[in-house]
């Protein structure tokens, strides 16, 4: 079996663990490697026994210490990770399809409706599976909802009916 490699942490632990206090989540384990390799010294670990120590992978072991080599702590702490990706829909089209979807006379009848109305008012080529998940997202929308309403409904004939209702049942 191979010897373990030995890497000279430059850093106090105090430092270390001050670092670990305000630092994000994808940081704290490479941080906490740092720590376990300053605490074994000149004996080194091995990557295994640093990745359960740890509580990651040890290809990932592998990677933060030849990380930590090549950069030191600043290259160490520093990812790649730029956050989430921009909406598909900008906020116009955002309160028009909230609009469209709340408005209980709109006769939608799914979400392949919803798709060509977009892609007509907006002219946006959108995914069904993204438009999908948007909705439910956003709005709370299900694909399949009663509506409050029937879409061919005449409010004349229901008033209509209301006032004859009233007279059959002998209500005043």
């Amino acid at each position: 079996m191979a010897a373990p490699k030995i890497i000279k942490v430059k850093e106090s632990n105090t430092e270390l663990k001050a670092l670990l206090k305000k630092s994000s989540n994808l940081i704290v384990p490479r941080l906490r490697m740092l720590i376990e390799l300053k605490n074994h010294g000149e004996t080194g670990i091995s990557k295994r026994d640093l990745s359960v120590l740890v509580g990651v992978n040890h290809n990932s072991i592998q990677t933060w210490r030849t990380m930590y080599e090549q950069g030191g702590l600043t290259y160490l702490c520093s990812h790649r990770k730029t956050g989430f990706r921009p909406s598909v829909f900008t906020r116009d089209e955002h309160n028009a399809i909230e609009g469209k979807l709340k408005d209980p006379m709109n006769g939608l009848r799914g979400y392949t409706e919803l798709l060509n109305w977009i892609e007509q008012e907006f002219g946006k080529d959108v995914k069904y599976n993204t438009l999908l998940k948007y909705c439910i997202r956003k709005f709370g929308s299900r694909v399949k909802v009663a509506r409050k309403s029937h879409v061919n409904k005449d409010d004349q004939m229901v008033e209509a009916f209301k006032k004859t209702l009233h007279k059959s049942v002998g209500k005043p």
